[in-house]
């Protein structure tokens, strides 16, 4: 039992991970726009543009730490198998092991596959800004 509940805590930690994460922004062209408006005013308008964003724009972060879960704990389970029939300790209590922590890793790379946004949610943010008059070089 110990394994599924680490897993389980690794999953809602990825969760939160995931959707708190943000590591890129926007990087604006220093336009007349940007440079009437000054810095302020444009992180502003970027994070007006984020929040829209959020609120139109599906997150896939639930979907990505669950899949890698899924896909994890097969994987961890069928190496566990193997490996614990050959070292003599059982294919299942190997599959539980080798699931749990396949699983595990699994959760940790779909959160950590979260800390760049979508590319549906950058051109949603790159569209908001420029009909607010910035232009979006790219993101970083």
């Amino acid at each position: 039992m110990r394994p599924v509940r680490l897993t389980a805590l690794a999953v809602v930690a990825g969760l939160a991970l995931g959707a708190c994460a943000r590591t890129q922004s926007p990087v604006l062209y220093p336009n007349a726009k940007l440079q009437e408006m000054g810095k302020e005013q444009a992180d502003q308008d970027i994070e007006a543009c984020r929040k829209l964003a959020d609120d139109w724009v599906q997150s896939t972060a639930g979907k990505d730490i669950a899949k890698g879960a899924a896909v994890g704990g097969a994987g961890g389970a069928a190496v566990g198998a193997v490996a614990g029939a050959v070292s003599g300790r059982g294919a299942g209590t190997g599959a539980a092991v080798g699931a749990a922590t396949g699983a595990t890793a699994g959760a940790v790379h779909g959160a950590a596959k979260q800390t760049e946004p979508s590319p549906v949610y950058k051109q949603y943010v790159n569209r908001c800004l420029k009909e607010r008059g910035y232009e979006v070089l790219g993101w970083q």
